[in-house]
């Protein structure tokens, strides 16, 4: 399938720093928690709808509630129509010092399913917070975007499809949907709901942890409403300054240096994709490329170029996912695609029953909002041949830009950063992070004014949930106690 994936690697990926500071005045307070009642005005009630990917209701943890507030669909028209905002919280296990609110990354991951899913990786923070999330306007249960069917159609197309085609025919789709919340996606947008959600949850300032494109929505957030910002964490940050072609270079040289990685690693190991790393990578870039004329039948689907492309990105954002890589691309050599195909479902969204999720949808509405660039063919063309040279298995043939037909002209509202003003911002980026490189770590802190950045050695895509025993150190004692990390914090592999 040709169609161009360099725009959707800002994946919902999870999460995972030592020294202190003293708190600025500006910062929310730590006061007990029986001067911080709960207050919110939100009609929370037991969760209905979870379901995991496999289509079997999810085990949620204690404490776990739904529920929904009205926010305007165009902002400029506050008393106009309203759109209805899904939310999920955790209630704090122990005294409460109020609401933390996270955005999990995509653009477009569904915050109630991720939460539902992860909260008991964040239970040291949920002993003093009501941990929420919510779907961003555009995502899933928020007027979620959808495009008819042909989501499916591009993710099974063959490698001699017509991209302008299929991108012609997605775009249109999309606009026949959902072309009356299409306009109104933009993160700037989202940042506005956000005060609404802090607000209607009785907080005075929002306390917030956003992870990838939550580090964006956060920023804007921050530029918006500098007086209004709390205790912030931005992990795994994001440059929105970066044009198409700097993210899909950076993106590449990120995605190439994990995969070398990968390869170290697994043949200092008895690995099953060769002896030394780089017949390990050759191994894998020769069969993502043999897939383009030899797709791999996985009962009554094909594991085609493009979803492998996907299937082999998706453990490369986490090293704890890197030994199921080696497992996977084994038995795919051999015939049995079912792990790599099952992968690429899990980026793209596609439950057990065949259907989507609004992920990959309302990513390319939200980016394509917040962008005034539409890179023609020959843009994307021109990329795409510096992409080749970095990363082979980024490459997107013969597509064009995926905003190039979207019915919604972009801006660069988004772009703009500077928190002046607020409180102390921990920026977290990670020097073996694919996906979000750490050079937009340290541009997004420059930009925001009040940043403070902590600077994680490790491999993987967010810095908080690989466990490491320093970052979640210096994460817990600024959200629980106020301690602003010391300048130049570091935290080694």
């Amino acid at each position: 399938m040709k169609k161009p994936i360099a725009t959707f690697l800002l994946g919902a990926a999870v999460l995972t720093a030592c020294g202190t500071g003293e708190t600025p005045e500006p910062a929310a307070k730590s006061e007990p928690a029986a001067s911080r009642p709960a207050t919110s005005a939100v009609a929370w009630r037991a969760c209905t709808d979870l379901v995991g990917a496999d289509g079997k209701p999810m085990t949620l943890a204690p404490g776990t509630e739904c529920g929904s507030i009205p926010v305007p669909l165009d902002h400029a028209e506050p008393d106009g129509e309203k759109i209805d905002l899904a939310l999920i919280r955790v209630k704090a296990t122990g005294d409460r010092l109020g609401s933390l609110v996270f955005n999990f990354g995509g653009p477009g991951g569904s915050g109630v399913d991720i939460l539902a899913m992860t909260a008991p990786a964040f239970a040291k923070l949920g002993s003093r917070y009501d941990l929420v999330s919510f779907d961003p306007r555009g995502v899933q249960r928020s007027s979620g975007v959808t495009c008819g069917e042909q989501l499916g159609k591009l993710f099974a197309a063959g490698a001699d499809a017509d991209p302008d085609t299929l991108t012609r025919e997605f775009a249109a789709a999309c606009e026949k949907d959902s072309g009356k919340v299409l306009p109104h996606v933009g993160t700037v947008n989202a940042a506005k709901d956000l005060d609404l959600l802090r607000a209607a949850l009785g907080d005075e300032r929002l306390n917030y942890f956003g992870l990838s494109y939550g580090t964006h929505l956060g920023a804007v957030y921050a530029t918006h409403f500098p007086e209004k910002v709390g205790r912030f964490v931005l992990d795994s940050a994001f440059d929105p300054t970066v044009t198409f072609e700097e993210r899909a270079l950076t993106q590449a040289k990120g995605f190439a240096d994990a995969l070398e990685a990968f390869a170290e690693d697994c043949a200092a190991r008895d690995c099953k994709l060769g002896d030394d790393p780089a017949t390990v990578e050759k191994t894998i870039e020769d069969f993502v490329e043999g897939l383009k004329t030899k797709p791999i039948k996985v009962g009554d689907r094909e594991l085609t170029h493009g979803l492998g492309q996907y299937a082999v990105i998706t453990p490369l954002y986490s090293k704890q996912s890197w030994q199921m890589l080696e497992q996977a691309t084994a038995a795919a050599l051999k015939g049995d695609a079912t792990i790599l195909l099952a992968l690429a479902d899990s980026y793209t969204g596609r439950r057990a029953d065949g259907t989507y999720t609004t992920a990959m949808a309302s990513l390319l509405a939200i980016n394509c909002a917040d962008n005034a660039e539409r890179p023609s063919d020959a843009d994307t063309a021109r990329v795409n041949e510096r992409v080749k040279k970095i990363f082979p298995i980024l490459s997107f043939d013969g597509a064009n830009g995926s905003c190039e037909h979207w019915p919604v002209r972009g801006d660069d509202a988004a772009k703009r950063i500077d928190a002046t003003g607020s409180a102390p911002i921990v920026v977290i980026g990670g020097k073996g992070d694919p996906a979000t490189p750490y050079q937009w770590a340290t541009s997004l802190n420059e930009q925001l004014k009040t940043g403070v950045l902590v600077t994680y050695e490790g491999e993987g895509h967010g810095a908080y949930m690989t466990g490491d025993a320093c970052v979640m150190k210096t994460v817990d004692a600024y959200v629980l106690e106020g301690k602003v990390p010391a300048a130049g914090t570091t935290c080694a592999a």
